[in-house]
């Protein structure tokens, strides 16, 4: 499984994405998942030994909804395609890193940054499944679980637009320095996933690289139910 995972992610149109990347912060991958796959891990929502905690957002004011994170062992799919995406975006991360004036010093394979989380007291897994239903919603926010966090991650749509949900579109907010936020709307078809800066992101300017900083959410579900798949690739506190 991990050699054809790592196949998939090869043939990704990486240009393409790495461009997006540096242009907007975010960037559409393409279908990483078959219908039959998604549907099989959306129905793992129902399966509550897979899962180390339960969170219903509006008790917290984070929205309205409901997400479970993954425990370990991570399901084998999620556990491959999380590997070999770090392999693919380290490289990437160190750049964004240099260019921030930060330590460029991803390792350049998965379990090794684990390791260094895991050291550093962040032992829990941060993969996730999300559910809405109509009427929910996320608010913006960032997925920083520690003192170390991956500046990079994806979330994944289980579900088909415009047959199981309507509404629920992936936003993105960039805030700028000294400037007004800039919001982006990501469309995504069933399978496929969106890359996105966790935090932040170096911006080239006339003067060099400067920092934006990046949140994202969910708007409004208006009828149906959604499923999403978060990748994370740091573990938490």
């Amino acid at each position: 499984m991990q050699t054809s995972i790592a196949r998939s992610v090869a043939a990704l149109d990486w240009p393409r994405i790495e461009n997006d990347l540096a242009a907007r912060g975010s960037a559409n991958t393409g279908v990483l998942f078959t219908p039959d796959e998604c549907r099989a891990l959306a129905a793992m929502y129902d399966e509550p030994a897979r899962f180390r905690s339960r969170v219903v957002m509006q008790r917290h004011g984070f929205g309205q909804g409901e997400y479970q994170y993954f425990a370990n062992p991570l399901p084998p799919l999620l556990a491959g395609w999380r590997a070999a995406l770090y392999a693919r975006l380290a490289p990437l991360a160190n750049a964004w890193a240099a260019a921030m004036g930060q330590p460029a010093d991803h390792p350049p394979d998965h379990a090794t940054y684990l390791a260094r989380c895991h050291a550093a007291g962040q032992l829990r897994p941060t993969p996730l499944l999300l559910r809405y239903g109509e009427g929910d919603y996320n608010c913006l926010h960032q997925d920083l679980y520690g003192e170390l966090h991956f500046p990079l991650q994806l979330t994944v749509l289980l579900s088909r637009p415009g047959e199981d949900f309507a509404g629920g579109e992936f936003v993105l907010t960039e805030q700028r320095p000294r400037m007004q936020s800039r919001a982006e709307v990501v469309a995504l078809a069933q399978g496929e996933a969106v890359v996105f800066a966790v935090n932040q992101r170096p911006v080239a300017g006339t003067r060099g690289s400067y920092r934006v900083t990046m949140r994202h959410g969910v708007s409004r579900v208006r009828s149906g139910q959604r499923h999403t798949l978060g990748i994370i690739f740091h573990d938490a506190r």
